[in-house]
C-alpha cells in the first residue's frame, strides 16, 4: 500500500488529493520560481486532521509544507522535495470575536478580506494589509505587512497567541490574551516568520482595531525621489497620525496611467492615508499640506469619499498587475528589501539606476514610512541572458540593503529566494536559528529546503 493510500485511510479520500489540476496549484506560487509538484495534496479539516498528518510523515520521513493561496513570491510553498502540500483552506473559520479586549481567534484558511468582513459588524477591522488577499496563516507564517504597517504595525505585532502543531504531532500555545506579557520565551515571535519550517499554524488570536471615524486619503506628486522621501521623514517627525504612506515611482505611474487609462503626472508620487477623528484629521491634513510644500509638492489631491479613496488605493494595489497585463508572454520578478529611513532615497535612486544598467523594464515602489520598498521587472523567462541580468540585479539591490544596516526581506520573506543570504545577514545567529530548527524538526520534514540551507 502507497503512503497516499495510507493517508486516504488515516482521513477520507476526498480530503487527499492526486488530481493533475491540483497538484499543480500547489506547485507554484505568484514568482518567478520554477514549478515542482507534491506527491498529493491533503485537505485537513480540523487541527485534530493536522495533528494525524504532521505524525504520520515525521514517522515516515515525508516532506510537508504548510499551503495558505499560494500568494507568496519567494517559492515558500513549493515542494522541491515532493511529499504532502497541507492545504489548510478547510480551516476558515472565525472562532471568537471578542470586542472589548480588541481580540478575534480564528483558523488559519481565513483570509483578510473574510476576517474584516466578519469585524465590521462589530466596528473593529484588522490592519495588515499585504495587498493581496493571503491567509491569516500564511500572513502568519511569512510575517507579512504592507501599506499600513507604519500606524499599526507588522503581522507580527498583531499575534496574541498561537495554536501550533509541531512536527512530532504534539499541539502547543505559544502565548495567551493578555495585552502584554514578560513570562518565558517569546514563542510568538519565533514562530511568526518561520515560512512553515517549525511547524503548522492551526489557531490564530489576533489584536483588532476600532474603525476610524474619520479617513481620507490623498496623492501628492514630486520633482524628486528624494524630496518625496524627506517630505515623508518629516511627516512621521512631526506626530501626524498617517496610517499610509506609500512610494511609487515615475516609470510605475506611466504603467498605471496606460492600463487603467488615468493621467497621473508621471512623477515620483505619494500615496497617503490619515486616520483619526474628524476635528484632529483636519489639523493633521493641513499640517501635512504644508510639509510637503515646503519639499517641493507639485501636485496635491486628497479624497474623502470612500469610493474615491478605495479607486486610489486599488491603483496602488493592482500596480503589480498593471505591468502583467502590459507584458505578455513575460514573467514578473519582484523582490524587496529594507533600509534605515536615512538610506531609502539613495536606495530607490541606486535601485532605479541598475534597472537602467541592466536593460530592463521594471518599477520602484514601496512602504516608505517604514524603509521597506520593492523592485518588479518584467522577464522573458525564456531568454536566459535576461534571466541572468535580472538575477544579477536582484543580487545587487540586496547587497546594497545589507550594506547599509537593512534586511534582504522586509516583508516577501525568505522561502527559496533570499536563502542565499541568511548566513551573511544574520552572521553567526544564523547558527542559532539552524539549531532551533534541528530542536524542533530533527527528522527535517517541515517546508525543507527554505530559510535554512547553506
Amino acid at each position: 500500500m502507497s503512503y497516499i493510500e495510507e493517508l486516504q485511510q488515516l482521513l477520507t479520500p476526498k480530503q487527499v488529493s492526486t488530481n493533475e489540476t491540483t497538484l499543480e496549484q500547489h506547485g507554484r506560487d505568484e514568482g518567478y520560481h520554477p514549478l515542482s509538484l507534491p506527491d498529493a495534496v491533503v485537505f485537513p479539516a480540523s487541527t485534530e486532521d493536522v495533528q494525524k498528518v504532521v505524525a504520520f510523515a515525521n514517522e515516515r520521513r515525508i516532506p510537508l509544507i504548510p499551503f495558505g493561496l499560494g500568494t507568496s513570491l519567494e517559492g515558500h510553498v513549493i515542494p522541491y522535495q515532493g511529499g504532502i502540500s497541507l492545504d489548510l483552506s478547510l480551516m476558515n473559520k472565525v472562532l471568537d470575536v471578542r470586542p472589548q479586549d480588541f481580540l478575534v481567534k480564528v483558523q488559519p484558511g481565513l483570509t483578510r478580506t473574510q476576517l474584516n468582513k466578519e469585524l465590521k459588524k462589530h466596528g473593529l477591522f484588522f490592519s495588515v494589509d499585504p495587498g493581496a488577499d493571503a491567509t491569516l496563516g500564511g500572513m502568519a507564517a511569512t510575517n507579512a505587512s504592507g501599506t499600513t504597517s507604519v500606524k499599526y504595525g507588522i503581522m507580527r505585532d498583531q499575534v496574541k497567541d498561537l495554536e501550533v502543531v509541531l512536527p512530532d504531532g504534539k499541539v502547543i500555545h505559544t502565548g495567551g490574551m493578555a495585552a502584554k506579557s514578560s513570562s518565558g520565551l517569546h514563542l510568538n515571535g519565533l514562530i511568526v516568520g518561520s515560512e512553515g519550517t517549525l511547524g503548522v499554524i492551526t489557531e490564530l488570536t489576533l489584536q483588532v482595531y476600532g474603525i476610524p471615524e474619520a479617513i481620507m486619503a490623498g496623492r501628492a506628486t514630486f520633482p524628486t525621489v528624494q524630496a518625496a522621501v524627506d517630505a515623508v521623514t518629516m511627516i512621521r517627525t512631526s506626530g501626524i497620525s498617517i496610517a499610509r504612506m506609500e512610494l511609487v515611482d515615475a516609470r510605475s505611474i506611466q504603467q498605471v496611467n496606460k492600463i487603467n487609462e488615468l493621467h497621473y503626472a508621471e512623477r515620483p508620487t505619494l500615496f497617503l492615508e490619515f486616520h483619526g477623528n474628524e476635528a484632529g484629521l483636519k489639523q493633521d491634513v493641513a499640517f501635512a499640506q504644508e510639509i510637503v510644500n515646503d519639499f517641493g509638492c507639485e501636485e496635491l489631491q486628497f479624497e474623502l469619499d470612500t469610493k474615491a479613496q478605495a479607486q486610489l488605493w486599488e491603483v496602488r494595489h493592482n500596480l503589480a498587475y498593471a505591468f502583467i497585463h502590459g507584458s505578455p508572454g513575460r514573467k514578473m520578478m519582484v523582490t524587496d528589501v529594507s533600509v534605515p529611513l536615512t538610506e531609502l532615497a539613495g536606495a530607490i535612486q541606486d535601485t532605479r539606476a541598475a534597472i537602467e544598467k541592466e536593460g530592463l523594464d521594471g518599477a520602484v515602489l514601496g512602504h516608505v514610512g517604514d524603509g521597506n520598498y520593492h523592485a518588479l521587472f518584467m522577464i522573458d523567462m525564456k531568454d536566459e541572458e535576461e534571466v541572468a541580468r535580472a538575477k544579477r540585479l536582484n543580487e545587487h539591490i540586496v547587497h546594497y540593503a545589507l550594506a547599509r544596516g537593512g534586511t534582504c526581506t522586509g516583508e516577501h520573506g525568505v522561502g527559496v529566494g533570499k536563502a542565499i543570504y541568511q548566513r551573511q545577514e544574520h552572521g553567526a545567529a544564523f547558527e542559532v536559528m539552524k539549531a532551533i530548527k534541528t530542536a524542533l524538526d530533527p527528522n527535517g520534514i517541515m517546508n525543507p529546503g527554505k530559510i535554512f540551507i547553506d
